[in-house]
């Protein structure tokens, strides 16, 4: 699916210093990334500019290609819990289903309803490099499920249900006529 932006939602397509999120269509957003080899410095360097990027958007979940980074690491904040870094996160299982609503910080202002397992289990690394693995729930799920699609060149509006896409701008909650 293309995403023709409406002319009053062009602003949020910017990516500058001050919005380092790359947007819709650049190719790294599509692409396949690659596992990172080795937890180092420059692997906690990523990880931390991710986390500012994603508080600074108001962002629950980031995947390293929404820097332009080509890599397998995603950033998931969802309610109070603490932001968790997982490095080549894979699911293993997955469990229910459930329909939410989904947005993306790399889409800004289109969203629509998207069909997610309710219950999820990724293992992964921490930024220490040791390996971990979580089930989550509920939205938490549900991001963990959106950001890994990301490190495969997925978008949500490859899986939304296109009768349920609408434009709404980010801040105000208004939605677009």
């Amino acid at each position: 699916m293309q995403v023709v932006v409406p002319e009053e939602f062009k602003y949020l397509y910017v990516t500058d210093a001050s919005r380092p999120i790359v947007k819709v269509p650049v190719k790294v957003l599509r692409q396949k990334c690659e596992p990172v080899k080795k937890v180092d410095k420059k692997t906690n360097e990523l990880i931390d500019r991710m986390l500012k990027a994603m508080k600074d958007a108001n962002g629950i979940g980031l995947a390293a290609p929404q820097l332009g980074i080509p890599l397998r690491v995603i950033v998931v904040a969802v309610g109070k819990m603490k932001p968790l870094a997982l490095i080549n996160p894979v699911i293993t299982s997955a469990a229910g289903e459930e329909i939410g609503e989904e947005g993306c910080l790399s889409i800004p202002g289109l969203y629509g309803e998207v069909k997610r397992a309710a219950t999820v289990e990724v293992e992964g690394y921490d930024r220490k490099g040791r390996r971990v693995g979580f089930e989550m729930n509920e939205l938490a799920a549900r991001v963990v499920q959106h950001e890994v699609d990301h490190l495969d060149g997925v978008l949500f509006i490859d899986k939304v249900d296109e009768a349920t896409l609408h434009w709404m701008h980010p801040k105000s909650g208004d939605e677009a006529e």
